[in-house]
């Protein structure tokens, strides 16, 4: 059990108000550099994508431009894939594999649809390393109207204003042994309550839609990866992260009732990878290497359709 007792931040059994989360957030540090990481390689971005400024997000530690990729030879009969990256900051290969994808695979499949990309949702999680945002909230939880999060208003004012019907969603995450030695611990103590502790899978699995789980889908995307990332075992009691799997490597979440980013959209097929980076099985370019699979197979399912 995680109970508030094992983090130096609160009292044991009273939530977070505004000294503890000062507190938490005077403690973080920036620990590398979305500018040199991010946005220098969005420029070298070739011309089947324009770069495009959605928001900036305005923060104490200092302002982040947001941007997106989109197909530039947008064609309106054809379908519309998005990809997310970055929802959570120090989940770094999402963000990678994102950009890899814009920047050297998605030309082979502009013929079949349209994309928009947006690979670092929450810039300033990423350069300190953090799950929340620098206001003590989960992007990842904080998909819904009038949200907490700037980030996730952010993006999702910019679909809404883009007006665009999606075929599927891509989410790129990772499982790290953080979240279970640091971030879980920070929930706990921040919201006052007991936390369940689950194991972290030693493996690449990927989280459905519970009202939307499109088996074959998620079939066609674990057997592609397994090419690069061995594929998480079930527990003994057949679960994930405290969750029963619906098929190997699987498990499903109510995508809308959590404020996931993966049900922003009314995408009939969406996924939210989970890739394991701490696992002694994967290096750095494994990790990327997976999630650009994940988008690889979801494109090739989705064109034989």
């Amino acid at each position: 059990m995680h109970e508030t007792v094992d983090y130096p931040i609160g009292s044991i059994g009273q939530k977070w108000g505004a000294p503890e989360k000062a507190m938490w957030r005077a403690q973080q540090s920036i620990k590398r550099s979305y500018k040199k990481d991010v946005l220098t390689e969005l420029e070298s971005i070739d011309d089947h994508f324009k770069k495009q400024q959605y928001a900036t997000l305005f923060y104490l530690e200092g302002n982040y431009p947001l941007y997106a990729l989109k197909s530039s030879n947008w064609q309106d009969h054809l379908p519309t894939i998005l990809v997310t990256g970055g929802v959570h900051g120090y989940e770094t290969s999402g963000v990678h594999g994102a950009l890899h994808f814009a920047k050297n695979i998605a030309s082979q499949y502009l013929k079949q649809f349209n994309f928009i990309i947006a690979p670092c949702i929450s810039p300033w999680g990423y350069e300190t390393i953090n799950r929340w945002n620098p206001d003590a909230v989960d992007p990842n939880r904080s998909f819904y109207r009038n949200s907490p999060a700037q980030e996730s208003q952010a993006i999702m004012d910019f679909l809404h204003a883009e007006g665009v019907s999606f075929l599927a969603h891509i989410d790129l995450h990772e499982t790290t042994d953080t979240d279970n030695s640091e971030f879980r611990p920070a929930l706990a103590a921040r919201d006052a309550f007991i936390d369940k502790y689950s194991e972290i899978p030693d493996g690449f699995y990927l989280v459905g839609d519970k009202q939307k789980p499109q088996h074959d889908f998620q079939k066609a995307i674990i057997e592609r990866v397994q090419s690069v990332s061995h594929i998480a075992q079930a527990d003994t009691n057949q679960e994930l992260i405290g969750t029963p799997i619906t098929q190997f490597g699987v498990i499903n979440y109510e995508a809308r009732a959590l404020g996931l980013c993966m049900g922003l959209t009314d995408a009939p097929y969406v996924t939210t990878t989970e890739v394991y980076p701490d696992s002694p099985r994967v290096n750095d370019k494994d990790c990327i290497d997976a999630q650009v699979e994940v988008i690889v197979a979801a494109l090739e399912f989705l064109q034989k359709r």
